[in-house]
């Protein structure tokens, strides 16, 4: 799922008291507090696609989770297979590839599969994993577009399984504060949002990150979900309408997909927002003006190293493992059968926008969105 360039999506790292709103933190510690009338047990994860977000980030955020662990593992390079089992003490009973990933079915060790592959495989995985009885967590972006998402959330209703998106801010302390500080007009009425994200990608051309059948699209696929959730979770609201345009300053190396991709959303009661993407430049950044002052992010989406301000004076939050707060809480509701806070309709959501983006860059137009 990644490239080997430091800047890419998979590792991508932008380099005091906890005092984070009670509503940002209501879910979290609801949770927690209820850990004592769960099942002792840890859940097992089985990890599907060993590319560099679940090696370099995933397996090493399952040594630090505190109701599931590292049970299996499905890769179509044996390679890999052996590493791992190594470096994991995997039983090579939890060991899987494509050809017989059906079989995890009959593997109690295995509770929750993460899918982890090229999004062009998020749909058929998420949905065999679902028939075979686990609960699923699906990185980011969910599919294609959103008649996948609405497939992959109806297979697993269907098997009356749970479906999470791996949108790790909704964990991270100082996103969970913008959430609050935002849906709770705690400044007064959001005026105006300002966000980008994006990186310098000079990776391998013929990735599949950078073939539209592969991956949908290119940095409005990858890094601009980030900058579009924050819109969104900045006010709690969906957007209705979007306008885009784009930029494409080395066509030669983004022959298929977009590389930088600007827009601007309206929301219920006619606020517009501003937002932008890129394969080619380097953006982590959300910015909000509300009626009491600004607040914002900067650093704002990578896996670390997040810093966030409020009328100029920094947040101070820890910094977390971000995928560990994640893959916990969702063992957390897969033991007390609860929604996940990201679940499938919040994937179906920003692709609901994504989809919309892409066609006001074909028209030209307002567009729009669902």
């Amino acid at each position: 799922m990644a490239s080997s360039n430091k800047f890419s999506r998979r590792s991508f790292i932008r380099t005091g008291s906890l005092g984070i709103g009670a509503l940002a933190l209501g879910p979290a510690l609801s949770a927690f507090a209820l850990s004592p009338l769960k099942a002792k047990k840890k859940l097992g994860i089985a990890l599907v696609g060993l590319g560099s977000y679940s090696s370099g980030q995933l397996g090493p955020a399952l040594q630090h989770t505190k109701d599931c662990y590292l049970a299996g593992i499905v890769t179509g390079t044996p390679s890999k297979a052996v590493d791992w089992a190594k470096k994991y003490n995997i039983p090579k009973k939890n060991i899987y590839n494509y050809q017989n990933f059906h079989e995890i079915a009959n593997n109690p060790d295995i509770d929750i599969v993460y899918i982890v592959l090229p999004v062009f495989m998020h749909k058929e995985y998420t949905i065999k994993a679902a028939q075979a009885g686990k609960h699923v967590i699906c990185e980011k972006p969910m599919a294609l577009n959103a008649k996948d998402c609405d497939e992959m959330i109806s297979a697993c209703k269907k098997a009356d399984r749970l479906l999470s998106i791996g949108y790790r801010l909704h964990f991270e302390p100082h996103n969970m504060e913008i959430m609050r500080l935002g849906q709770q007009k705690v400044m007064g009425e959001v005026k105006h949002i300002d966000t980008g994200n994006g990186f310098t990608y000079n990776g391998d051309p013929n990735a599949w990150r950078l073939k539209k059948a592969l991956a949908g699209g290119g940095g409005l696929m990858d890094m601009g979900i980030y900058s579009i959730q924050g819109s969104r979770y900045t006010l709690g609201q969906e957007p209705v309408a979007v306008k885009a345009t784009q930029q494409k300053l080395r066509p030669d190396f983004f022959k298929e997909v977009d590389e930088t991709v600007f827009w601007e959303l309206e929301f219920p009661g006619g606020l517009r927002t501003t937002g932008k993407s890129s394969y080619n430049n380097d953006w982590s950044y959300l910015k909000v003006e509300a009626d009491m002052g600004n607040f914002g992010l900067g650093p704002a989406y990578g896996y670390g190293s997040i810093e966030g301000s409020v009328n100029g004076a920094p947040m101070k939050y820890p910094q977390i493992v971000q995928q560990a707060a994640q893959m916990d809480d969702f063992a957390q509701c897969v033991q007390l059968n609860k929604p996940s806070r990201v679940p499938g309709e919040e994937g179906l959501k920003d692709m609901k926008v994504v989809d919309a983006i892409y066609k006001s860059l074909d028209s030209g137009k307002w567009e729009k969105i669902g």
